[in-house]
């Protein structure tokens, strides 16, 4: 029995989902809190991976599938030859295995173009603006995740990377940047 399936994507975590398929009856709805610059989130491949032939894929709008044309082109390509539809709603947008529509195919490469385009000008506008509040002392980077100094103080009383890595709930590779830090400086 085929399903309708939803799928939402939003950037990040603190993001509101609710207005993407809202008023949609779906059967089952898959929601990443993650970039859509590659394939690689995990509710899009455990939908990938649970699709039937017959099911019906609902997604709000084409930048909510990938944010990289050969993605999203790859996602269309193979929903399709699984019999399984795909409709975005904002562009009015459905593909079917069945259905070979050029136009449609030329737009969706166009608008994808489009999103990725916009995605590299957000980048190139971000790191635009961290060069500059750097410049002016503004920006400091992230708050560092690990407690250099405790790192220090455990590799100073003798205790092995592995250890430590156990004991601050950090990864070894971490420990041994520390100490490599420490040797350098």
């Amino acid at each position: 029995m085929s399903q309708n399936i939803g799928y939402i994507r939003v950037s990040t975590v603190d993001q509101n989902t609710a207005r993407q398929l809202e008023g949609l009856t779906l059967d089952k709805v898959y929601t990443d809190k993650c970039s859509g610059k590659d394939k690689n989130r995990p509710q899009l491949t455990i939908m990938l991976e649970h699709l039937r032939a017959g099911d019906i894929v609902h997604v709000h709008d084409i930048s909510r599938m990938a944010r990289n044309v050969g993605d999203l082109l790859e996602l269309v390509e193979s929903l399709k030859a699984k019999g399984v539809t795909l409709k975005f709603y904002k562009e009015n947008m459905t593909f079917t295995a069945d259905a070979n529509d050029a136009m449609q195919d030329l737009m969706l490469t166009m608008l994808g173009g489009i999103y990725q385009f916009e995605r590299s000008m957000m980048l190139e506008r971000q790191r635009e603006g961290i060069a500059i509040a750097k410049k002016e002392g503004k920006y400091k980077g992230r708050p560092q995740s690990v407690d250099r100094e405790r790192v220090s103080q455990l590799l100073d009383e003798g205790v092995s990377i592995r250890k430590i890595a156990t004991q601050l709930n950090i990864s070894p590779s971490t420990v041994q940047a520390v100490k490599k830090e420490r040797a350098t400086s």
